[in-house]
């Protein structure tokens, strides 16, 4: 390359060099210029990283908290065994409505769903008749205790004297899957 280039006039080199700086500096605007950013960018990722990181090791610092935790919620509630889970449903429902003044027109067949890791979800549909007063109680009692019940869906609609509502209720209880290893079988009883 020397010999090409000393063979050269001054002139002719000149321009070689100065074509030379040219592709230099087209190449680099076409390949180097788009990652003047990525530094910026890689930055901004190792902070994300750390942030990250750092909420991880925060959780696992507290997992011995969170154990404890968990222990004291799997003793708190009754564990009820899964042959009983049916019975003491409607048992919990029927003693509701009758200390309400509910009256029970219709049950449907109990469905359970087991896709929950900890709880065993059963769902019974009812149709009950009462006044507003009644029904209101009926669904504020059945949902406050350790009875675990909740009302998925409501329907509701006057009857025909327009003097009760007929009430089309999904009820859905969860029961604890696997019970606490300090329990035997307890039955929680409703109140």
């Amino acid at each position: 390359m020397k010999k090409y280039f000393a063979q050269l006039r001054p002139m002719e080199r000149r321009l070689a060099v100065g074509v030379l700086v040219v592709v230099f500096l087209v190449l680099n605007y076409v390949f180097v210029r788009p990652h003047f950013s990525d530094f910026g960018k890689l930055r901004q990722r190792g902070d994300i990283a750390r942030r990250k990181l750092k909420l991880y090791q925060t959780a696992i610092a507290q997992a011995a908290g969170y154990v404890v935790q968990i222990k004291n919620l799997e003793n708190q509630g009754g564990f009820v065994a899964p042959e009983d889970q049916t019975i003491n449903f409607l048992r919990t429902i029927q003693s509701q409505a009758a200390l309400s003044g509910v009256g029970i027109i219709n049950t449907s067949r109990q469905i359970t769903h087991t896709n929950d890791a900890f709880f065993i979800e059963q769902v019974q549909n009812i149709v009950v008749i009462a006044d507003d007063q009644q029904l209101v109680d009926f669904l504020y009692k059945l949902g406050s205790g350790a009875s675990m019940v909740r009302v998925r869906d409501l329907e509701l609609q006057p009857d025909a004297t327009r003097q009760h509502l007929n009430a089309n209720i999904r009820l859905v209880a969860s029961y604890q899957k696997n019970p606490p290893p300090n329990l035997k079988s307890v039955t929680v009883t409703a109140q």
